[in-house]
């Protein structure tokens, strides 16, 4: 039954062979990936072994060469699942109680001493897990925008690079294990399918299927290339870009970033569907998504021809991160350049929706502390234990408003 349902997605995803094969377009693909019958595409499943199938199956299509083990376009590994929250995943043997997760790898070999990678991971929560937020009964997290989005922009640009003139060696990769701690990218680097030594950069596409319509684009590691201020302005065909120096964060460009190789990650921002059963296909903005994918094939261009480039060490924001024992209860606009942090969401039955609080509010106070950006609010809140009444202060259309607030 299996083999009959990939065929008929084949088919709907290859339709008729030419010269230059038209791969399934953006839409179809996230529409596959996304589905119900992939099942949130969860690290080790059958359904993930069917994601990996269907992404292997457009690599084929569009002639990229395998680059995984023993001549597939399969890496594999296998590791037992943490118990204590604290305790690193190791890499292990076959045995009881392992899960194994499948990276799928296509390459495209212009005889060149240098490789850019570029990645996306493709699997995501199943039905929910540690990792949700949703409150329901256990439901499919399809992941539109977490991951399929990522994947889809790394395929159509792989069939972009595929049918440009280039120099350089392009490898493409479809993580597993990013949510269970970037277990496919950590395997990849510390078990590499090429010379490491010879990759120049690795771009890493995370959740970039909901541009918003000010174009607003997050790009993390920008610091860890002297070059990458001016090429991402360089190639900016009209993106408000959002810089960040930090080349460790939490998705698979830190894998390689902790090899020494510069990094990008691209992100178009957080919402209310994240990590639920709600991060459907029909969200996503698809011509956004063309819009990245353009972009980034005009930066590989313009550093075809440079040299490897220089890498840079950056300051790891994350140490710096304070340490809170209280939730507020809301999603962060992490694109929100003003004063204050904005909110993006409310989670049910927290703080932030029992003191009345909006989608949109900008918090500007909270108790006796001023919030001026992120990293503001989150000193404020590590400040509070379970239990604590405070006060906070939002904008909302122009107006502030103070409300209590109970942790």
């Amino acid at each position: 039954m299996k083999k009959i349902i990939l065929g008929v997605f084949f088919i709907l995803a290859f339709g008729c062979k030419t010269e230059q094969p038209k791969i399934a377009s953006m839409e179809e693909e996230v529409k596959v990936l996304a589905s119900d019958e992939f099942k949130g595409r969860e690290t080790g499943t059958e359904e993930e072994i069917k994601a990996a199938e269907y992404i292997m199956g457009l690599m084929t299509e569009m002639g990229l060469d395998p680059k995984g083990h023993a001549g597939t376009y399969y890496q594999t590994f296998t590791f037992k699942p943490k118990t204590d929250p604290h305790q690193q995943v190791g890499f292990q043997e076959t045995g009881d109680s392992t899960i194994t997760g499948t990276n799928v790898i296509g390459f495209i070999d212009n005889n060149s001493s240098t490789t850019v990678v570029i990645g996306a991971h493709y699997d995501h929560l199943g039905y929910g897990g540690e990792g949700s937020l949703y409150k329901g009964e256990p439901a499919v997290h399809n992941g539109a925008d977490d991951n399929a989005s990522g994947v889809a922009v790394l395929l159509d640009l792989a069939n972009k690079i595929r049918g440009t003139k280039l120099s350089k060696n392009y490898l493409f990769i479809a993580f597993s294990g990013e949510e269970m701690g970037l277990l496919g990218s950590n395997f990849f680097t510390k078990n590499p399918t090429l010379d490491l030594d010879g990759v120049s950069y690795m771009l890493n596409l995370d959740m970039v299927g909901r541009l918003r319509e000010d174009k607003t684009l997050s790009v993390s590691g920008t610091g860890t290339s002297p070059i990458w201020p001016q090429v991402l302005n360089a190639s900016n065909p009209g993106f408000k870009l959002v810089l960040k120096e930090s080349g460790v964060g939490p998705s698979d460009h830190t894998s390689f970033y902790l090899q020494d190789i510069p990094v990008l990650h691209f992100f178009t921002g957080q919402h209310e569907d994240y990590h639920k059963p709600s991060d459907d296909a029909e969200k996503l903005n698809y011509e956004g998504m063309r819009l990245i994918s353009s972009y980034l094939l005009s930066l590989v261009q313009e550093l075809d021809d440079d040299e490897k480039l220089t890498f840079r060490k950056t300051k790891n924001e994350s140490e710096e991160v304070p340490r809170f024992k209280v939730a507020l209860g809301v999603i962060p606009d992490y694109m929100f350049e003003g004063k204050g942090m904005r909110i993006d969401g409310i989670s049910e039955d927290k703080p932030a929706q029992k003191a009345g609080l909006q989608k949109g509010d900008i918090v500007v106070q909270l108790g006796d502390s001023t919030v001026v950006d992120m990293m503001s609010y989150m000193r404020a809140l590590s400040a509070f234990e379970p239990g604590d009444t405070t006060t906070v202060q939002v904008l909302r259309n122009d107006q502030t408003l103070e409300a209590p607030i109970t942790f």
